[in-house]
């Protein structure tokens, strides 16, 4: 590995690749996926506009912090029912939450960054479009969730 000055550059510059990750739900189990996504933080933004300000400008400020949902993209095993015996158990105002973490691992296998979803439980299930010529059947699972915290 080099530097610009080709010379010598610390392992730590080089970008984690994103291929190798793991998902791990409380009480359910680890799920292998194909792709995760949604893992985003934003804040509201509260305008206001103090009494004694002279010009025609809002200032603005942080308010609530939120994250989006979070899709897990897997391929359907034969037999595997982990995740619809935890879809099942959702009823009108009935929910089992679960700690969700997902963790990107380098190549020896060691996590480097992972997330932490808070009070997560299954919002939605949509199977892909079965083709004959795709190979792999998919399934998508959306996690509502109350907070994503790096870890």
């Amino acid at each position: 590995m080099t530097d610009k000055n080709g010379t010598t550059q610390s392992i730590q510059t080089w970008p984690v690749p994103e291929f190798h990750f793991s998902v791990e739900i409380s009480n359910v189990g680890k799920i292998f996926c194909k792709e995760v996504s949604g893992l985003d933080v934003e804040f509201d933004v509260i305008e206001y506009r103090p009494g004694d300000m002279p010009g025609f400008t809002r200032s603005k400020m942080p308010g609530l912090r939120k994250g989006g949902d979070v899709t897990l993209k897997k391929a359907i095993l034969k037999d595997d029912k982990t995740l619809w015996d935890w879809i099942n158990q959702v009823k009108m105002n009935i929910i089992r939450r679960e700690s969700v973490t997902i963790a990107l691992i380098d190549e020896s296998g060691i996590p480097v960054h992972s997330w932490k979803l808070t009070n997560a439980w299954p919002q939605k299930y949509t199977m892909e479009g079965f083709k004959a010529d795709s190979g792999v059947s998919m399934e998508n699972i959306v996690l509502a969730h109350e907070s994503i915290t790096p870890d």
